[in-house]
């Protein structure tokens, strides 16, 4: 695993996102110390590889999309190393992945969302501007966490309440539209930013005490405040599912909703609406008043 820096560098050279280096490099890193734990040569073949993901599944329960992200990094860092003559072959090539199970993640409600806006109101003044302002960027927008954290300045027109994603999933951009409130939230942020050490730079989110504020940060910060709030399922994502319910409940196109969202495959938009979409026919349903003959 000693060429995993180089391996970085490449992937940068290639323009991934710093979210995609970070689940790739994770995913080895923790495949090597599986292996130096268990005893087990870390070698890249599809028995090792096989054996890292029945552990991740069965001793340690982690969730098939989660083991998926780790087979995938392994034979994306398999893939390289063949491709730059480090090792003979590509032992990886054709390895199936962990199965994804049908899971529904429920959006938050009305409740959730009121009490995650309050917990983010609360201590530090510059911090609770700048979590206000994540929270409810990201429930209208329906931005990924990763595209939410990079943001700048300068992609920002407060009056014409849209934001430039520069660099989307897959490396596609997209223009984002927010309301007043968003607006005004995200305002009030900009103002208390000026007094910030880093003021000058081009980074929208700014951490507290004078520091950058990154993609972990983003999620620590979001994590704390559902805490707080009383939200134990909560994670940074729960919000673009949220998002793209809520933009369906009030009556907008799924076409729409995947330009907003940034999605090109209508299975993906299925995936994140399943929960409440029973729920919501039922509302067209009695708003369309059919049996009325």
């Amino acid at each position: 695993m000693a060429l995993v820096d180089s391996w970085v560098v490449s992937l940068r050279a290639s323009r991934k996102s710093p979210a995609t280096v970070k689940q790739y490099t994770d995913g080895v890193r923790q495949f090597a110390q599986w292996a130096e734990d268990t005893g087990v040569p870390p070698h890249l073949d599809r028995a090792t590889v096989n054996a890292f993901a029945a552990y991740l599944l069965d001793d340690l329960g982690r969730e098939a999309a989660t083991v998926r992200a780790r087979q995938l990094a392994l034979k994306r860092f398999s893939s390289w190393l063949a491709d730059e003559d480090e090792i003979p072959m590509d032992r990886l090539l054709g390895l199936k992945s962990a199965k994804l199970d049908s899971k529904v993640i429920e959006p938050l409600t009305d409740a959730e969302i009121k009490a995650l806006l309050k917990a983010c109101g609360e201590g530090d003044a510059f911090r609770a501007r700048r979590d206000t302002a994540i929270v409810r960027f990201m429930l209208e927008t329906g931005t990924r966490a990763g595209e939410t954290a990079t943001l700048r300045v300068s992609n920002l027109n407060l009056i014409e309440g849209r934001a430039v994603i520069e660099r989307g999933k897959g490396g596609k951009g997209r223009s984002v539209p927010f309301g007043a409130m968003t607006g005004q939230a995200i305002d009030r942020y900009v103002r208390a930013r000026r007094t910030h050490r880093l003021a000058e730079t081009d980074a929208l989110w700014l951490g507290d005490r004078g520091k950058p504020f990154s993609y972990e940060g983003l999620h620590k910060a979001l994590r704390e405040r559902a805490f707080t709030a009383g939200i134990d399922r909560f994670h940074p994502h729960l919000l673009r599912h949220t998002a793209a319910h809520r933009w369906l409940a009030a009556g907008g196109s799924e076409n729409g909703l995947m330009a907003v969202a940034g999605w090109t495959r209508p299975d993906m938009l299925v995936r994140y609406t399943k929960a409440q979409s029973e729920a919501r026919a039922a509302d067209e349903a009695r708003r369309l008043n059919l049996g009325e003959f």
